[in-house]
């Protein structure tokens, strides 16, 4: 019974967007049920095999300690009690650290490196440009505010549909 609910929500969902779209006539349905699919598999991957979910597991908890560092680098720099104002040390302190440190990987084209497989793979899969599918992908794991750190240099040249598909993937996450 579970299963026919989500369908049921899933076609309802579908359909409310393609109502409201403003092109109907140039909604790729095969992209949609590509992109349901590689849901679905990835879902499969997590929540039904061990080593996914070991996998998705430890990327976690590394990206979990390297915006953990920030906490000790606001520690150095702002001492012992910026722990009473958390939200004002602490969330900045994150945001400069990941925006570093993703410089630092764009200096060095590591991002470069990552955005081309991740374009290579989704060019493959959906036409979407790996910068964009990089975003998406990266809101999993440090969250809507850092992940367009991650491809700054890339998003003056986006498109009006891939800055929606960054922010709407920002906000499904």
């Amino acid at each position: 019974m579970d299963i026919l609910r989500v369908i049921f929500a899933l076609a309802v969902l579908l359909g409310l967007c393609a109502l409201l779209s403003w092109d109907r006539k140039n909604i790729k349905w095969r992209y949609v049920l590509v992109g349901l699919g590689l849901q679905f598999l990835i879902a499969v991957m997590v929540l039904g095999w061990d080593f996914g979910r070991k996998g998705l597991d430890a990327l976690s908890r590394g990206v979990t300690s390297i915006v953990e560092v920030s906490i000790v680098g606001a520690s150095f720099v702002f001492g012992e009690s910026w722990q009473e104002h958390f939200i004002a040390f602490a969330i900045p302190s994150a945001i400069i650290f990941i925006s570093t440190l993703m410089a630092l990987l764009y200096y060095f084209g590591i991002i470069q490196f990552v955005v081309r497989c991740m374009a290579a793979v989704m060019r493959w899969v959906m036409p979407v440009s790996g910068a964009e599918s990089l975003a998406v992908c990266a809101n999993v794991f440090i969250g809507n505010t850092e992940s367009p750190l991650l491809i700054k240099p890339y998003i003056p040249k986006f498109t009006q549909s891939e800055i929606m598909a960054m922010m709407t993937g920002g906000m499904a996450t």
